[in-house]
């Protein structure tokens, strides 16, 4: 199983010198979260694929710092928005081609927005579509602040699609939204394509893998039982963790489980 890092862990560092600094500590499998248009083109953008091929690195996956207007264009009721981030996203995949990455990291509308779920459905199956094109599989993840925050709504999305919808399970969204990661796992089962990891305490969300309270031994036994495949990327938020070590041994940990 791929045992990787997303660039994220280091916001707000520049996502280049983010995936050097990383390389350099030792980590060669990503996800790689493009924070600006100006990184997936020009120089920015050939200093990151010089780094991919450098240091020979996997990259797993490709998070859109375009998450962000999802909501008002992909999900919105105003067409041409829609045609644009279509355009948008086609860019997204050309890029993910180029750097061999196969999963892309969907947030979906906000839970406020006005969007019916057979409307969220059909959009998501454009793009899904639009993605299988590249070669890419679009899939949605469990973010709190989204619709997908809840379990019954991913439940009848997998229910209405059937094979044509595939999820990120993200850990420590689960645990924003009150919902036990292991009953999204049982939930959605092979139908998860990629997994967002970390740790947590009572008094933290989000802490380094290895250094919380999550039962690794029954995830990985979980894991086994949905016949999973996909890759798993440590994914933290800069105050959880103090320094690349910590980063390095969660991925050591993590590969000691899966």
């Amino acid at each position: 199983m791929n045992i990787g890092v997303s660039t994220a862990c280091m916001y707000p560092v520049e996502t280049e010198k983010a995936l050097l600094a990383l390389c350099e500590a030792g980590m060669d499998t990503f996800e790689i979260f493009f924070n600006a248009d100006c990184e997936m083109r020009g120089a920015i953008y050939n200093e990151i694929k010089s780094i991919t091929e450098r240091y020979s690195l996997n990259i797993l996956s490709v998070h859109p710092y375009t998450s962000a207007v999802e909501t008002m264009s992909l999900f919105g009721n105003y067409q041409r928005r829609v045609v644009d981030i279509m355009e948008i996203y086609k860019r997204y995949f050309a890029v993910m081609n180029e750097l061999g990455a196969k999963v892309f990291v969907l947030h979906g509308a906000l839970k406020s927005a006005e969007c019916p779920e057979e409307l969220y459905f059909e959009r998501y199956l454009l793009l899904r579509e639009e993605g299988k094109a590249f070669g890419i599989t679009v899939a949605q993840e469990n973010v709190s602040y989204c619709k997908s925050g809840n379990l019954e709504f991913l439940k009848k999305m997998k229910k209405s699609l059937g094979t044509d919808c595939d999820f990120v399970l993200d850990v420590k969204q689960a645990l924003r939204s009150g919902t036990d990661c292991f009953e999204i796992l049982n939930a959605l089962g092979g139908s998860i394509a990629h997994c967002h990891l970390s740790d947590n305490t009572p008094e933290k969300d989000c802490v380094a893998v290895g250094k919380g309270r999550i039962d690794f031994g029954r995830f990985a036994e979980t894991l086994k039982n949905i016949g999973y495949g996909g890759g798993i990327i440590l994914e933290l938020y800069k105050n959880g963790y103090r320094d690349l070590k910590d980063l390095k041994e969660s991925v050591t940990f993590m590969k000691g489980f899966f």
